[in-house]
């Protein structure tokens, strides 16, 4: 029985590593491109200063941290249901 349980907690952890390795892999694509675009709009605009590429990649990044919140947050109420 113990080993059962063991086996339980283990494939939780797994799932939880595999579901924020996907969150972090998301969230370098999106930041990539993001810059990747402003950078484009920069050129296409011939701006002197790259202000599309920093205003594309910080709303990216505030995305996906809010992205991250609400997946932690999730998590938790998860795991609160399923303890209760």
């Amino acid at each position: 029985m113990e080993n059962k349980g063991n086996q339980e907690d283990t494939k939780k952890r797994v799932n939880t590593y595999v579901r924020f390795s996907g969150i972090a892999l998301q969230m370098g694509i999106v930041i990539t491109i993001a810059a990747l675009g402003g950078d484009w709009l920069d050129e296409k605009q011939e701006n002197e200063f790259p202000i599309w590429t920093l205003v594309l990649t910080l709303i990216a990044i505030f995305a996906s941290l809010f992205q991250i919140i609400r997946a932690v947050i999730k998590m938790s109420k998860d795991e609160d249901d399923s303890k209760g």
